[in-house]
């Protein structure tokens, strides 16, 4: 059975906004990694949205974006979207029960799959079917934007914590 696990960077306030800041070229290969071994990808529309820019080349990549493309398109993804009507190469459009598509994915697979996106992850975390949650925490405070939590906090239990490069922390936990 597969575990879900919603994983973003967050600001020291609690906000998430990859315009704003993003990974350090040691968190970047840290991503690459996570990329490469999950068993796939769990989208809400905007960030699915946000993410299909790796489905493009450009020739200005570095040999680590090239990477994280190459693994992002590897893998399946699932796209939760009540407007879009077709997704792009290795996705699926999940229309209808949310609860009832999830949970059958999670039965079928193995492995982790990534939730992303703050409003998905509380629609999942609503019907108890988030595993675990990964807060990249770095030293950056924003004063607004979209909050890791789009709505209230579930009871969690922390049971790692690490460092990745120089200034981020990476706290995991479970549902409590």
């Amino acid at each position: 059975m597969a575990k879900l696990v919603f994983g973003m960077n967050q600001s020291l306030d609690g906000y998430v906004d990859h315009m704003a800041f993003g990974p350090s070229p040691t968190l970047f290969r840290h991503f690459i990694e996570e990329a490469r071994g999950q068993a796939g990808s769990v989208y809400g529309r905007r960030m699915y949205e946000v993410m299909r820019y790796w489905d493009d080349e450009h020739p200005e990549w570095t040999a680590e974006e090239q990477a994280f493309a190459a693994a992002w398109r590897k893998q399946p993804k699932w796209v939760v979207s009540r407007s879009l009507k077709s997704v792009g190469p290795n996705a699926r459009l999940v229309e209808g029960d949310l609860e009832g598509a999830i949970r059958a994915l999670k039965a079928e697979r193995d492995g982790e799959i990534e939730v992303a996106g703050p409003d998905l992850a509380q629609s999942l975390t609503g019907l108890g079917l988030i595993d675990e949650y990964r807060i990249y925490l770095h030293p950056v405070v924003l004063g607004h934007g979209k909050p890791y939590f789009a709505g209230p906090r579930p009871p969690l239990r922390l049971v790692t914590h690490d460092r990745i490069g120089e200034d981020v922390i990476r706290l995991t936990y479970v549902p409590a």
